[in-house]
């Protein structure tokens, strides 16, 4: 039905004396949503500051009904808020709009206090995007002369609010690890803007390294720019379930039509958590976007997952899973009890309760070497740790030390010796090998193999991090895409054993994904004929 026939239909109940009353209320209607289109489009491509000077004139010059007037600040209203208009503002811009508030210069004077009590947008934003994808990319920093340092979240946004600086124009260093500013080298990374909040900026950043960094995993503040600017987040923050602000070392395995996650020391606003922090997430993710975790919590905060009673930090070194004799599938973790990075006191396997939802001691083996994070693989009835040391997939043998063998890997021979440490191995179906992939320091090699034992091809750097150390890095088989020519993958991100003078804030001591395609041209002198 047409809005002309609903109208007639409508007017049929109406009795005469109120017919025109009822025309004028429509017709009013419809302008209203005329004024509430024009409201939007004034700000979509003139600001907020227009829209308040906008709605200033309508009102004190009282050119609309009041039915119109209210329609349009109600809309007025709504904007204010996708802006982040102070909230007094707000319901003062919605209150005006209504017939209560007597005419003439009572009116005149609260609609100029109403444009003052609303105030002017708060933040200038700067988005970086990767030339290439067009995506935005975290961990890049905009300093300003003054040495105040902005860094983008993980949508590659920056909600700057200067007030000193707003309508000037101003010098910012932008760098970042990685990549460096589209039209510019790395020894200029300097831009010109003018700070002008209530306006958005974007910035084009060419990428240098292999692969692409697209988000942090943990912590507090993810999207908080973007948060802070108004802008749609693709993921809501975990952090006031788990109150988790830095996380050290991942491991994950499918576990029961989920994937389980674990990571070593958590910090968080008033607690350290040393005895493993736990979560599970839904395989159906797409890594391309986030992962959305489901903390294990008690008392508003994550628990400690491996709980032992001896003095000391416990940290697991990888998951994997075996039938036991009931023919119920069971998720082990190999682990290590310390003093700090000492050699460890407590070695062996826990096992997962999934009543008490937290680990249990299970089984002792001996130490025989500082810990490691092992991130283990399945291959031919064999569960492969570190990737040197294997087990028979089997719930006895997991349990019996002598049935752990110790393996050669022969490892890349144009790395440096001493340095040459895997950090992750994984089969891969689209290269038909093995794939490797090795950190020192905050730089991340990638190689492959026909066994897993190798000998592996030579390694190919895939990513580095300047100053900082990204250690302990994890590719994920189960978030491989297109056959496996995507691949995803994860290390810690922190200051520590690094040279950084200055630590990254809110994301140091935290997870960072990035994503590799294996049919890049860079990677062609580590792909095994």
């Amino acid at each position: 039905m047409g809005y002309g026939a609903f109208l007639r239909q409508l007017e049929d109940y109406i009795v005469p004396a109120e017919s025109e009353r009822a025309k004028h209320i429509f017709q009013s209607g419809y302008t209203c949503l005329k004024r509430i289109l024009w409201t939007y489009l004034i700000v979509h491509f003139l600001g907020t500051a227009a829209l308040l000077k906008f709605t200033h004139s309508v009102h004190a010059l009282g050119w609309f009904f009041d039915l119109e007037r209210g329609a349009l600040f109600i809309s007025a209203f709504l904007l204010a808020s996708r802006f982040h208009v102070p909230i007094a503002g707000r319901i003062l811009l919605l209150f005006s709009g209504f017939s209560f508030i007597p005419e003439g210069p009572e009116r005149f004077m609260l609609s100029t206090l109403l444009l003052f009590a609303a105030g002017q947008p708060r933040y200038f934003v700067v988005r970086v995007v990767d030339s290439e994808t067009g995506r935005g990319v975290p961990l890049i920093s905009f300093k300003l002369p003054n040495e105040v340092v902005y860094w983008t979240d993980s949508a590659g946004i920056i909600a700057m609010d200067e007030p000193s600086l707003v309508g000037r124009q101003v010098y910012a260093e932008v760098t970042g690890p990685g990549y460096h500013l589209t039209g510019k080298t790395i020894s200029d990374p300097n831009i010109m803007l003018r700070v002008e909040p209530g306006q958005t900026k974007t910035l084009q950043v060419d990428r240098d390294i292999l692969a692409e960094r697209l988000y942090r995993l943990t912590g507090e503040g993810i999207y908080r720019d973007s948060l802070s600017a108004g802008l749609p987040i693709p993921l809501q923050d975990s952090f006031p379930e788990a109150q988790v602000m830095g996380q050290d070392t991942v491991s994950a395995a499918l576990y029961r039509g989920r994937i389980f996650w674990i990571w070593g020391d958590t910090i968080g606003p008033s607690f350290f958590n040393g005895q493993v922090t736990a979560a599970t997430s839904d395989p159906k993710d797409d890594p391309s976007i986030g992962v959305r975790y489901r903390y294990f919590t008690a008392n508003g905060r994550v628990k400690a997952m491996l709980p032992l009673p001896r003095k000391g930090l416990v940290w697991i070194e990888g998951l994997f899973t075996v039938t036991d004799p009931g023919g119920a599938e069971r998720l082990l973790a190999t682990y290590t009890r310390q003093d700090g990075l000492k050699f460890p006191d407590e070695c062996g396997l826990a096992l997962f309760d999934d009543r008490k939802e937290v680990f249990e001691p299970f089984s002792e083996l001996p130490c025989t070497r500082d810990h490691t994070s092992s991130h283990p693989f399945l291959h031919d009835g064999y569960w492969y740790l570190y990737p040197f040391l294997r087990v028979p997939n089997q719930w006895d043998s997991v349990r019996d030390p002598t049935r752990w063998e110790k393996r050669e890997v022969r490892l890349p021979a144009n790395l440096p010796a001493n340095r040459n440490r895997p950090a992750s191995v994984v089969w891969n179906a689209y290269r038909q090998r093995f794939l490797l992939l090795l950190d020192i320091g905050g730089d991340v090699f990638y190689a492959e193999a026909k066994a897993p034992e190798g000998p592996y091809s030579p390694a190919v750097k895939i990513v580095w991090h300047d100053h900082y150390t990204f250690y302990n890095v994890a590719t994920h088989p189960f978030f491989n895409q297109d056959g496996g020519r995507i691949i995803y993958f994860e290390g810690t991100y922190t200051d520590s054993f690094s040279g950084a003078k200055v630590k990254t804030p809110r994301y140091n001591y935290n997870q960072v994904m990035y994503r590799l395609r294996l049919d890049h041209p860079g990677l062609k002198r580590a792909r095994e004929p």
